[in-house]
């Protein structure tokens, strides 16, 4: 079992940066931010592999770095350029020994 604790998020206006924690109980291998805004399906924003490859949505590209340190067992977002758009309830996503476990999320507003 891996406990998930995501921390960061916040109230920022348009321009603004944030960066999100997400805290594993224990060593991950994959992990993955997702968003969730009010209506809309939950989407990935970025994710890491094991040996560091990421990837990108399209909508976040250029603005949104994702990094681990695997000493602490944590996953890392940061978030430039905000948007009102980018306003959503993030959560972690991380495997361990093929078993997936989700974050209780952290919210991220940006005001316009």
């Amino acid at each position: 079992q891996v406990q998930l604790v995501e921390s960061g998020g916040g109230l920022v206006q348009a321009g603004g940066s944030l960066r999100l924690s997400c805290a594993a109980s224990r060593s991950i291998g994959y992990g993955a931010w997702y968003r969730q805004a009010p209506g809309k399906q939950r989407e990935m924003v970025a994710d890491i592999t094991s040996s560091g490859t990421t990837n990108y949505a399209a909508s976040v590209k250029g603005r949104f770095t994702i990094s681990r340190d695997n000493a602490k067992n944590t996953v890392y977002l940061q978030m430039n350029s905000l948007k009102a758009e980018d306003t959503a309830v993030y959560l972690c996503n991380a495997e361990r020994f093929r078993m997936y476990y989700w974050g209780q999320g952290t919210q991220v507003t940006v005001s316009s």
